[in-house]
């Protein structure tokens, strides 16, 4: 294994990783309140050597961690929001719900932020030998539908790195090839008139007619447009509870994504004029304030095949008996496809990069994509058939095959951060492309004033 001296770092430590991944499992924090992670993981790093930046793009949960001066400088991402709506007892076989919590790591940010903690402390000890190159890592909140990097990215945060390496839990060991779309989210408020339902049912104007018509405007609409491209919604706030009243106030919010940003902004303009329409047929008028609004992936060829040569050098984690019995429980209770059912039940191999798919979901580190050379890769914490954001995969996130390719995720990343800085042609090659692929550009979707929603 290359620099095995180094990434044996992560294994002679490996009780640490795993605290910290616990803690935040135990302790889990949403959108931009993040507050006991960013304590923990900061300290950390102090404590390890790391200079630390706080309040980074005036986000009380953002923080750089840099360590050594020279150069190339490689960024490691960080993750370490859960998910709201979200409750499960973890390590077990079964649905259970925790009583009096409704938010859990359903996407296995504890162990991302555990790997990525790993990472860059092995990255430091050969910094600390050798005196090459220079690693910082980005502490990145709200990655669960508040956009964090992307208000990062606006205020130029991650243009202080040459390359950034960074892993996000999975089923499968995988270099990522697949895109993400870009996308837009807005909020619809729309204002009627109140008015009793019964006895004056003429005087009012309802706001919660104008987003049902709005919705079904927007529905028709899905027969006339891209078919790589999505729309979402969901009512913020109906108007009350009261039937028998006309809702005098009615809030929608819609996610709209595209293969790139162009596309969103035409979609939009669609769905604006939609909108516009529901006013014209119900006598309300609406408003609109954009929430956040992702780029579309940019994939850089030198990164993944450097990435994926580290990946192959490092021995899979072994499931043991114990493993294997939780997860047969745990795959009986998903629903797999043909090809899930002849699959191992955990990954046994890294799959070469596969060629790009459509996919249909957005990530905000396609902004950080557009700042700097970028590559990530799937780790494969979960079993076969896991769905993301499920009461199963927040299970297994504190489970203990997860918690071992998390070390084996910190290895990944650590070993591809330091092929970099001991070969830096591939980082100006990797540069080269990045150039050649952004264009004339990065234009940030949200305005310079738009705060986080909280």
């Amino acid at each position: 294994m290359l620099f095995e001296k180094y990434l044996n770092v992560i294994e002679e430590r490996k009780d640490e990783f795993y605290e910290v991944s616990d803690a935040l499992y135990d302790n889990p924090e949403i959108c931009f309140r993040e507050f006991e992670a960013v304590r923990l993981l900061t300290h950390k790093l102090e404590g390890n050597g790391f200079t630390v930046e706080r309040n980074v793009a005036g986000i009380e949960t953002a923080f750089t961690a840099t360590y050594g001066t020279g150069s190339p400088k490689i960024g490691v991402l960080a993750e370490y929001d859960g998910l709201e709506s979200m409750s499960q007892v973890g390590g077990i076989a079964e649905k259970k719900t925790i009583e009096g919590k409704d938010t859990h790591h359903g996407c296995g940010h504890n162990l991302f932020a555990g790997g990525s903690l790993a990472a860059v402390l092995a990255i430091k000890s050969y910094i600390e030998e050798t005196g090459k190159g220079s690693v910082v890592l980005f502490g990145c909140p709200a990655e669960e539908g508040g956009g964090g990097k992307v208000f990062l990215a606006r205020d130029g945060v991650f243009n202080c790195a040459d390359a950034i390496v960074s892993w996000h839990p999975e089923r499968m060991y995988m270099v990522r090839t697949r895109p993400a779309l870009a996308n837009v989210m807005i909020d619809y408020e729309f204002e009627g008139i109140a008015a009793h339902a019964g006895a004056a049912p003429h005087k009012g104007r309802s706001a919660l007619d104008a987003v049902e018509l709005m919705n079904i405007g927007a529905n028709f609409l899905r027969e006339h447009m891209e078919l790589t491209s999505r729309i979402h919604y969901a009512i913020l706030d109906a108007g009350g509870r009261a039937p028998n009243m006309v809702q005098s106030h009615a809030v929608v919010r819609y996610m709209i994504r595209c293969v790139d940003a162009k596309s969103v902004r035409d979609l939009k303009e669609r769905i604006d004029r939609i909108a516009e329409g529901a006013t014209l047929m119900t006598d309300t008028k609406v408003s609109s304030t954009v929430v956040s609004a992702y780029a579309n992936l940019i994939t850089i060829p030198t990164l993944q095949a450097t990435a994926n040569e580290a990946m192959h050098d490092i021995d899979l984690p072994v499931p043991t008996e114990e493993e294997l019995e939780y997860g047969k429980a745990l795959q009986a209770t998903m629903t797999l496809t043909d090809e899930e059912k002849t699959m191992p039940l955990f990954a046994t191999e890294v799959r070469d990069p596969a060629p790009p798919v459509a996919h249909g979901g957005s990530t905000d580190t396609a902004d950080v994509s557009w700042n700097c050379p970028t590559v990530q890769m799937h780790i494969g914490n979960w079993v076969t058939g896991t769905p993301g954001h499920s009461w199963q995969s927040a299970s297994q996130s504190r489970g203990t095959y997860a918690k071992r390719s998390m070390l084996y995720a910190g290895k990944a990343v650590a070993g591809t951060a330091l092929r970099l800085i001991e070969n830096p042609e591939l980082v100006k090659k990797a540069r080269e492309e990045h150039k050649a692929k952004i264009g004339e550009g990065y234009v940030c979707g949200i305005s310079k004033d738009l705060k986080p929603c909280y």
